[in-house]
């Protein structure tokens, strides 16, 4: 019988700020059965570690321009000190888990994006290594994944964490993706009381942005979201992990969170 798999991204930064409690669950859900596989990210750190450098980053299109000297940083911080972080994390609470970058057995392979004249190493996903990360699973690992991409020449790429990860899950046949932030979904004023809308469409985050219900720092987080909707994955749900026992309620009923639809 095909184990209960689900894919859940999270950024770097929030991960290292959730309770131990959320580690603890995933532990619980692996020992039910249930895969997970996490993709995460790590621009916060990534842009503290250049500035320590003295190396200038910018932004092009809410993507970082990635030269040589950049994307050697980018991979240190997210497949060294970030990546290992998570693992130390997961298992000193009991997760059996095991930290991997796209470029560990071409995992996440790679072409550069259209621009890339402009902004350099970033790369779009064109293949990943589904086998190898069901291989991981079937061993009782839990895969923990830092997205940099290669190609077939060797050349790393700099792959922004919301593609990777909906990338994964459509290539593993997961057609719900879980996002783990630090807001418990996207939410509405309504009758002078903010609600967390249980469902909305990717038109309708739209309006809302438009409208201004979807302000400031959400922004972003929702349009990340909608990234994560490609190839088999039909919907994308965002969760705080600080609320005890979310991914549990998110794997079995979905009854958490705001679910984001095509």
């Amino acid at each position: 019988m095909t184990k209960q798999r689900f894919v859940m991204k999270c950024g770097g930064s929030t991960l290292a700020a959730l309770p131990n409690s959320f580690f603890e669950e995933l532990r619980e859900l692996q020992a039910s059965g249930v895969a997970p596989v996490i993709v995460h990210g790590g621009g916060p750190a990534i842009s503290e570690t250049l500035e320590k450098l003295g190396i200038e980053t910018e932004f092009v299109q809410g993507l970082r321009k990635t030269s040589d000297e950049v994307l050697d940083v980018v991979e240190m911080v997210l497949a060294g000190r970030i990546n290992k972080e998570i693992v130390r994390k997961m298992e000193m609470n009991g997760a059996r888990t095991l930290g991997l970058s796209g470029v560990d057995g071409m995992l996440i392979q790679a072409k550069p994006v259209a621009n890339s004249a402009e902004i350099g190493f970033v790369g779009d996903v064109t293949e990943v290594n589904a086998t190898l990360i069901e291989g991981v699973m079937a061993m009782g690992y839990i895969p923990v994944i830092a997205p940099i991409g290669i190609d077939r020449s060797g050349q790393r790429y700099n792959i922004n964490a919301d593609t990777a990860a909906g990338a994964v899950a459509s290539h593993l046949g997961v057609e719900r993706m879980i996002v783990v932030t630090d807001v418990p979904g996207i939410m509405k004023t309504v009758d002078g009381q903010k609600v967390t809308l249980p469902s909305v469409t990717v038109a309708e985050i739209e309006e809302m942005i438009t409208s201004g219900e979807i302000y400031g720092g959400m922004i972003p987080k929702v349009r990340a979201a909608i990234q994560c909707i490609q190839g088999k994955v039909q919907e994308v749900v965002i969760v705080s992990g600080q609320i005890e026992g979310v991914l549990t309620e998110a794997v079995t009923t979905g009854g958490v969170g705001t679910v984001i639809k095509q």
